[in-house]
């Protein structure tokens, strides 16, 4: 069972086939047509519309440690609470490209966007993964 990311970055380099990850970066937001119970829930910590505000593929090889994604993703000056991520497996010998990874992202912050995170991990910001429900 994967607790943190750096399980995820061991499993990754144990399969068959090179591996390449997707990222997407999402801040909580409290949507403004939101109801006094979901004001009053957010302010307790949960709930909140998911915001993409990053996205980014990455071989293993480039992000061995989930403090060196953080510091990336800082660079940005995006704000994140969240993020979520997905594999991509290659094929004979190979990781999948960045152009070929361009539509999975796309399809992936698109579906983060419309509340469809069933198919991704989440992590918080210390690399642990959480559970949404």
């Amino acid at each position: 069972m994967l607790r943190n990311y750096a399980d995820l970055y061991r499993e990754a380099r144990q399969q068959p086939e090179p591996q390449r990850f997707l990222f997407v970066f999402c801040r909580v937001e409290l949507p403004e047509d939101a109801s006094d119970a979901e004001r009053k829930s957010f302010e307790s910590g949960e709930g909140g519309a998911l915001t993409p505000v990053v996205c980014v593929d990455k071989l293993p090889s480039d992000v061995p440690d989930f403090d060196g994604l953080v510091k990336e993703s800082e660079a940005t000056g995006q704000r994140w609470d969240m993020v979520f991520v997905a594999a991509m497996s290659g094929r004979a010998g190979f990781p999948p490209t960045a152009d070929e990874a361009r539509q999975p992202m796309s399809m992936m912050v698109e579906a983060v966007r419309m509340g469809s995170v069933g198919n991704f991990l989440a992590m918080n910001r210390a690399g642990e993964f959480v559970a949404l429900d």
